[in-house]
């Protein structure tokens, strides 16, 4: 039998299937949208890209002491292409799993994951309220605080610019526009 390549529909409706929380739905949607941002910028397929955005913390809110081995077994149950599954487990690396990100798309959902999360709260204490006038030098201010969105892990982000051969200004000016794509749907606008 072969793998299942997943349309958009179908990973937003196990997405929804699992997650109810706004907040980690909004983040998944935050992740999707980077993903293909990061994907046009490589020239690589951003619908493949963002639905392992999207789908990356698939199992976050239900199991979150089994995060990336819930997701592992729920997609090889449903019969996905391996290449997915294998990506979407990777951003676990050195935190819950050894899946190394190997591949360009790997190795961006590694470096954005944690930035997202940071990049949103720096949004939220913003009287505009909106990711539109985020700078990085806004992000990089808060970045040096470290009880500010202390659940952003700087590491895991550091060691991704590192994989990915960019700088952290250069992740995190894209990753802003990435999520600036879908700032009013997420309620960042």
């Amino acid at each position: 039998m072969s793998k299942i390549i997943p349309s958009r529909e179908e990973a937003l409706s196990l997405l929804l299937l699992y997650n109810q929380s706004e907040s980690l739905i909004n983040h998944a949607k935050s992740v999707e949208a980077v993903m293909r941002h990061f994907a046009k910028l490589n020239n690589e397929d951003a619908e493949k890209w963002g639905i392992i955005g999207l789908v990356h913390d698939l199992d976050y809110e239900k199991f979150p002491q089994e995060h990336c081995i819930k997701t592992e077994q729920i997609l090889k149950e449903l019969n996905w292409d391996d290449e997915y599954i294998r990506a979407v487990i990777s951003h676990g690396f050195g935190i819950i799993n050894d899946v190394e990100p190997l591949t360009q798309l790997e190795k961006t959902l590694y470096a954005i994951d944690e930035l997202t999360g940071l990049i949103t709260a720096c949004v939220l204490v913003r009287p505009s309220k909106s990711i539109i006038d985020l700078g990085v030098k806004s992000v990089k201010k808060k970045w040096k605080e470290k009880s500010f969105a202390a659940g952003a892990n700087r590491e895991i982000i550091l060691k991704g610019a590192e994989m990915l051969g960019i700088s952290l200004e250069e992740l995190i000016k894209e990753t802003i526009e990435g999520m600036k794509s879908i700032a009013a749907e997420i309620g960042l606008e």
